[in-house]
């Protein structure tokens, strides 16, 4: 597999500019068409007639006004689609069809991205091919912080690449514990990568960096908001193609989204459980008690997990 032509990246990355990541009309729009077919098409506002038939009745009248939004964002977007500053600041851009685009991604069907900007040394294709996810509460407890670091220590000495999303509490917790094992370890950020968000963990994500990879389907500068973080859950969980931990989670926790994800992907779901008093570990509870994760507590039971999915590909949070 060779790198893709310049002009196909820098196509690409324009596309990561215009519409929201996750954008199901795009994500059809690039089923249907290639990256420079789509482009013509926002450039011109109109879709070829063949691609237009293949839209259903409510995308349809959603076309033209989509067409016009993206179009009207063209005139401040850089015409090399930002590549060489990004290169500047040691940020690549990954397309799909490039040697390094992690094949778990397609698994997201329509809202795969069309391309990630990524800072860090890691070949995203090759460490995603053993990796988990790490996810939880921010307002986790010592207990939740302590769980999470050692088994991502423990997956990490093993050579998983451990996934999650830099913020507070169990996602720091899981990379700071693959870093003490000097292990790779990857960041799914809701902001351009360039962005140290949030701002404390400045130093955490240029470690990130060194031994594993930040990457975003935002372009550099792009700043955070609430649903770029709930977009940015399908990515760490399709990635984690071994599978989701969910280390403390509320009742009604954000992290149960990236939990759908992993069971929507048919990957396998995992939860710790915690105090049976503790309401950071409800949602934890619930996941278990509904059969729709399989408890764990260290990384020998993560591995374990890994393997019976393979064997059992119809267990609560595998494969079938």
């Amino acid at each position: 597999m060779t790198r893709l032509p310049e002009g196909h990246r820098v196509v690409c990355a324009t596309l990561t500019y215009l519409a929201e990541p996750a954008d199901p009309l795009l994500g059809t729009l690039l089923r249907l068409l290639d990256p420079a077919s789509v482009l013509a098409a926002i450039r011109s506002g109109t879709i070829p007639a063949r691609a237009a038939a293949e839209l259903d009745q409510a995308q349809a009248p959603r076309l033209r006004p989509a067409l016009a939004r993206w179009r009207a964002q063209l005139p401040a977007i850089p015409a090399d689609g930002g590549l060489a500053a990004a290169e500047r600041d040691d940020i690549r851009l990954v397309c799909p069809g490039d040697p390094g685009w992690p094949p778990g991604l397609d698994d997201l069907g329509v809202t795969r991205p069309c391309a990630l900007w990524v800072r860090g040394i890691a070949d995203l294709r090759a460490c995603c091919q053993k990796s988990v996810a790490i996810v939880g509460a921010r307002a986790a407890t010592a207990y939740g912080t302590h769980i999470a670091a050692q088994i991502a220590a423990d997956l990490a000495g093993q050579g998983w690449a451990i996934i999650s999303g830099a913020a507070y509490g169990i996602d720091a917790a899981a990379h700071g514990g693959a870093l003490t094992v000097s292990g790779t370890t990857i960041a799914v950020l809701a902001c351009g990568p360039d962005i140290a968000y949030p701002r404390e963990h400045r130093g955490l994500l240029a470690d990130i960096a060194a031994h594993g990879a930040l990457v975003s389907e935002y372009p550099p500068g792009r700043r955070p908001d609430r649903l770029r973080f709930l977009a940015r859950n399908r990515l760490i969980a399709a990635l984690a193609i071994g599978g989701t931990i969910v280390v403390e989670a509320t009742a009604r926790s954000g992290t149960l989204a990236t939990a759908r994800h992993a069971t929507d992907l048919h990957r396998p779901l995992m939860a710790v459980p915690g105090p049976v008093t503790s309401a950071m570990s409800a949602g934890c509870h619930a996941l278990i008690r509904e059969q729709r994760a399989v408890l764990v507590t260290s990384g020998a039971d993560v591995l374990m997990c890994c393997a019976s999915s393979v064997m059992k590909p119809n267990m609560p949070g595998g494969t079938g």
